[in-house]
């Protein structure tokens, strides 16, 4: 790799390019679509240049590597989203170390995040994991399982649940993501129309097909190799 992408500096500024394009072509505002670093594995000097750099939505997929990462960066402006598989037993840390979880799949997790939240005085945004393509090998409730999760989830004290978030299957078409993104957005739609809980987030779309989610509405997406590099 050479060139202006053989830098974090040069990736990271190609990404945020690609973004806004993405966003005009959908006639959306750049400024409606949230770009997370995703860092798993990522060594703490890379996060705090990527963070100098003006990248302060930081995902991490394990909670335990986020309990060391998040005091090595140490930056208070940084906001942490808990992006990967989050286990009951993991949720009263989660809810320590965290400003988002987008994995929530069930309401025994839901439950044990919010009992945390309350007792730390605290409300936290989540997102409801689905998993709209129907893959075995991924996490997340089915989409016709949604609706009444949605309103019990809602109703806990110490959450805010505010959209819903999806992982596509794996492609080297990003396009051949597009079907599983535009499912998640008419899900959301169905559910607004139906529950009546508002949920303006979509979390979707990842280094080989974010451009593709936000044509069709993402409002997060989760790059991680795209801006730091291939992971060993």
């Amino acid at each position: 790799m050479n060139g202006a992408f053989s830098t974090l500096e040069g990736r990271l500024d190609d990404v945020r390019g690609r973004l806004a394009r993405a966003a005009a072509r959908a006639g959306r505002n750049t400024g409606a679509v949230r770009l997370i670093g995703v860092v798993k594995t990522v060594p703490a000097e890379s996060v705090r240049e990527a963070a100098e750099r003006g990248l302060l939505d930081l995902g991490e997929n394990r909670v335990q590597e986020a309990r060391i990462k998040i005091p090595a960066i140490g930056r208070e402006d940084a906001r942490w989203h808990m992006i990967g598989h989050l286990q009951r037993n993991k949720a009263g840390l989660a809810v320590q170390l965290f400003d988002r979880i987008h994995s929530l799949d069930g309401l025994a997790v839901a439950a044990a995040v919010s009992r945390r939240a309350v007792e730390l005085g605290r409300r936290l945004p989540v997102l409801l994991e689905v998993n709209v393509s129907g893959e075995a090998s991924k996490h997340g409730i089915r989409p016709e399982n949604a609706t009444p999760l949605i309103g019990e989830i809602a109703n806990l004290p110490g959450i805010a649940l505010d959209g819903l978030m999806t992982i596509a299957p794996y492609s080297d078409r990003a396009e051949d993501a597009r079907p599983h993104f535009a499912r998640l957005r008419e899900l959301r739609d169905a559910l607004e129309r139906s529950t009546g809980v508002t949920l303006p987030e979509l979390s979707m779309g990842m280094s080989g097909d974010f451009e593709v989610a936000i044509e069709e509405g993402s409002t997060m997406v989760r790059v991680g190799t795209a801006i730091f590099g291939s992971r060993n």
